[in-house]
């Protein structure tokens, strides 16, 4: 009989706290116990510094990161070229995790990282869909248009409404 052998390699996580100048990135290798820690520049540069370190592993790379506006983009962007598995971590469980693990609603980079990657090795995570990548970018650009556009709406609804309608003058006219 011949025996199968099956290589699996786990992948290299990397958690990553995005922020408007720099991203905090935790990465974890599976026969490791210590994780590396680097802090990425929001430029090309670094991203290109940070995508060759991840690739030299020689293993799948999948990265989870929780999206913050828009800085998240570029980042994300030049990581699903380089051909990386991408996965989103929602801000509403990554607040409640952090809570729970360390007892505190403190926040800072470096423990949203560690909270990032805690949430990676037990799977709670979601997709993530780069729109220039999928091609979805002017249906999500349009999307922040109109609700921009409706929010403008409301806001001057209530300016223009709101002040001159009385409550008790209604009743008295009707």
């Amino acid at each position: 009989m011949t025996d199968i052998i099956i290589t699996q390699t786990a992948p290299v996580l990397v958690a990553i706290d995005i922020s408007k100048a720099r991203d905090e990135v935790l990465i974890a290798i599976a026969d490791k116990k210590r994780c590396r820690r680097l802090t990425v520049l929001n430029q090309l540069d670094d991203f290109n510094r940070l995508i060759t370190s991840l690739a030299c592993y020689g293993r799948p790379v999948r990265v989870a990161f929780e999206a913050t506006g828009n800085y998240h983009r570029a980042l994300a962007y030049h990581l699903a070229a380089a051909g990386f598995e991408l996965k989103l971590v929602s801000s509403v469980a990554l607040a409640r995790t952090r809570e729970a693990l360390h007892n505190s609603w403190d926040k800072n980079d470096p423990k949203d990282a560690q909270v990032i990657l805690h949430m990676m090795e037990i799977g709670n995570e979601q997709f993530y869909h780069a729109p220039l990548v999928r091609g979805t970018n002017d249906i999500q650009e349009l999307s922040k248009t109109h609700d921009i556009v409706s929010k403008s709406k409301t806001e001057l609804w209530h300016r223009v409404v709101a002040p001159s309608f009385n409550p008790l003058s209604a009743a008295v006219f009707s």
